[in-house]
């Protein structure tokens, strides 16, 4: 089979969002490297990590591949002053979550910013104004309290507990709908 020949699902593109001070672009391969340190170090612990670069690997084509399998997913997000890849921000719903969430993960370094509730503002107006979706998640561990700062910031309620069988209990946190959200349109993505 030539690349004329391949179908069409293998060349999905996956939109580009743009804020203020960010970038929410499709995972690519020569992100690994920041990847795989976020992965290996102790901020991931809330994600499922640490992870040998191997397991970061297949979490990384995981991400990517996640967009492939449902049409939606995270985005890798770049600062657009340094062009630096500082988290991984967007869409989540693997086999076993209870909803579609949005999830925010940031990078060593870059936390502190206001960088995860900036992206996730992005990705919550892509989900509600272009896939029309009407109810969004987050799902926050326990301890992570700097996540649940964001939902908080973002306008999020707690909604019950959610138990998972490799994550064990996550707080939910439920997004405003869109129509109660005043700042809510197309300007993210335009």
């Amino acid at each position: 089979m030539t690349a004329d020949e391949a179908p069409e699902t293998f060349g999905l593109e996956i939109p580009t969002l743009r804020t203020e001070r960010l970038v929410l672009r499709a995972p690519r391969q020569d992100d690994f490297e920041v990847f795989a340190a976020f992965y290996a170090g102790p901020r991931s612990h809330f994600v499922g990590g640490p992870l040998t670069r191997e397991l970061a690997w297949r979490m990384l084509a995981m991400e990517a591949g996640h967009w492939q399998l449902r049409g939606f997913g995270r985005w890798i997000v770049e600062e657009r002053a340094s062009g630096q890849a500082v988290g991984l921000v967007g869409l989540f719903e693997p086999e076993g979550w209870p909803e579609p969430e949005l999830g925010w993960d940031l990078f060593d370094g870059h936390e502190g910013k206001g960088f995860a509730t900036e992206a996730a503002e992005a990705g919550r107006a892509f989900a509600y104004d272009v896939l029309g979706w009407t109810t969004l998640i987050s799902l926050v561990k326990p301890k992570n309290e700097a996540s649940a700062r964001v939902a908080t910031r973002l306008g999020c309620r707690r909604d019950g507990e959610f138990v998972h069988e490799r994550h064990g209990p996550m707080r939910i946190f439920r997004h405003p709908a869109p129509d109660a959200l005043a700042d809510g349109g197309m300007e993210a993505y335009a």
